[in-house]
């Protein structure tokens, strides 16, 4: 959560800082309920505490203080339990090229996300200078894409060279959950010829800041809440009841268990343009 205080803070800052200076000749001429600019196409960046998507929303100025807009993302939902290790593999040949992996992880989880929502302001404060303060809610259905993740382990503890790529199917506990076999992820383009489809939906609420509303050039920020939810299993990690026959060699990442939602607080930074 640190680094999502240090973001809000600074673009709160920033916003002030530049609220001295920020003013728009056009507004001049455009009354005191006008609009100047009709439309909006705005690239987002959108940090959570358990992943990061990019997208867009194309937006349509009702009034000054109202926006409609169809958003459009992708990005990846990650576990909570998930921790990337870089062990020691200390065998002949082996140790300077091994690579990061996440132990426990079974599952990639890549969505896209369509929504429709509105954005409010809560004051005119920004008309014609300063930071706008509103409200942004958005709903819409999500496209899961649920990825097999791919290991690269050795066949047995004695036998250090060419690692075979390896995914996660119930039976092979004893070389996929051992750190000792493990030599790392296997590419990232591995198990793309296996991904299955989890339909769901999302809800995302949250306070919306924007740094001259009416100018051009939209610069603004979000911080807020969203869920996603699936209608269907979301297995990301290895869930200790999956495990058959589970032996000693087998340890398992503490209090893991997958659920078909995710909950996340997240910070948005969005670019763009009106028209």
């Amino acid at each position: 959560m640190n680094r999502f205080l240090t973001i809000f803070f600074f673009f709160v800052s920033l916003g002030f800082i530049t609220a001295q200076g920020v003013y728009n000749p056009k507004e001049e001429n455009n009354g005191n309920r006008g609009i100047i600019f009709d439309k909006e196409l705005v690239g987002e960046l959108q940090l959570q505490t358990n992943g990061f998507f990019i997208g867009a929303n194309i937006g349509k100025l009702k009034t000054y203080y109202k926006t409609s807009f169809i958003h459009l993302s992708f990005g990846e939902l990650k576990h909570p339990k998930e921790h990337k290790n870089r062990d020691d593999i200390r065998t002949s040949g082996l140790q300077e090229n091994a690579r990061s992996y996440v132990f426990g992880k079974q599952n990639n989880l890549f969505a896209f996300r369509a929504g429709m929502g509105v954005k409010r302001y809560l004051s005119e404060k920004a008309r014609r200078k300063g930071l706008a303060v509103g409200i942004s809610y958005e709903a819409g259905p999500t496209l899961g894409l649920l990825k097999p993740y791919y290991l690269d382990v050795r066949r047995s503890e004695i036998n250090n060279q060419n690692p075979v790529s390896q995914k996660y199917n119930g039976e092979n506990a004893e070389t996929f959950l051992n750190t000792d076999r493990i030599f790392g992820a296997s590419s990232v383009l591995k198990g793309l010829g296996e991904v299955k489809v989890r339909p769901g939906i999302h809800l995302r609420g949250g306070l919306h800041f924007d740094w001259g509303a009416f100018d051009e050039l939209a610069k603004a920020m979000e911080i807020g809440i969203m869920a996603d939810v699936f209608f269907g299993d979301i297995n990301i990690m290895v869930d200790e009841a999956e495990l058959i026959n589970p032996r000693p060699a087998v340890i398992l990442p503490e209090n893991v268990k997958n659920q078909p939602f995710f909950i996340n607080f997240y910070v948005s930074i969005q670019l763009g343009k009106r028209r």
